[in-house]
Parts: structure tokens; sequence; C-alpha cells
């Protein structure tokens, strides 16, 4: 039997937690990044549900809008191999491990 689901640390914002101001590069990599790690190990068949519970679990998260990161995850190319998000909401994938987990 399934563990119970852990409560939601906020309500899921699909805004983000802090819509004001403009959001890192940095921090925008490793939540698409870490989202993608995060679908990529859960396997749903619905990845939707489980990208707004990850986003709303996860607290640096929170801060970039949650439809940047699934517009983002959209976007990842069809081809096999090791892919990444570099460059912030304006990037893209590149080949190869992230510089950071």
């Amino acid at each position: 039997m399934p563990p119970p689901d852990r409560p939601f640390l906020n309500s899921p914002d699909p805004s983000g937690a802090a819509p004001s101001g403009e959001v890192p590069a940095a921090l925008f990599d490793l939540a698409v990044n870490r989202a993608h790690a995060a679908l990529r190990g859960l396997r749903p068949g619905d990845p939707a549900p489980a990208l707004a519970a990850w986003h709303a679990r996860t607290r640096f998260a929170r801060r970039v809008p949650l439809a940047a990161v699934a517009d983002a995850l959209g976007r990842r190319p069809d081809h096999p191999g090791e892919w990444h998000w570099a460059g912030g909401p304006g990037g893209g994938w590149v080949a190869g491990k992230a510089p950071f987990p």
C-alpha cells in the first residue's frame, strides 16, 4: 500500500510565488532541469498533475511560473541522449549533462 500523499507546502500557484521581478536565469535553468528529472523518475501517464505537485512542493521552483517550466519541458528535443536546459527563460535545450544538479 503506497504511503499517503504529503500535503503541499503552499497551494499550487500556476503563476509562481514571486511574480514580481524577473526570474534569474540560473534559477529558471535549475527549475526546468529538476522538473525534467522528477518527471523522468516518476514517469506519470499525465505529466501535468505531477508537474504541478512538484512545483508546489519545491520551494525554489515556486519562484518560477509553472507555465514557463511546462513550456520549456514541452520544447525538449526528441533525440536520444542526455539534455539540459540552459540560458534562462530565453534559453533552450543543450546536449549533455547540466553543469550542476
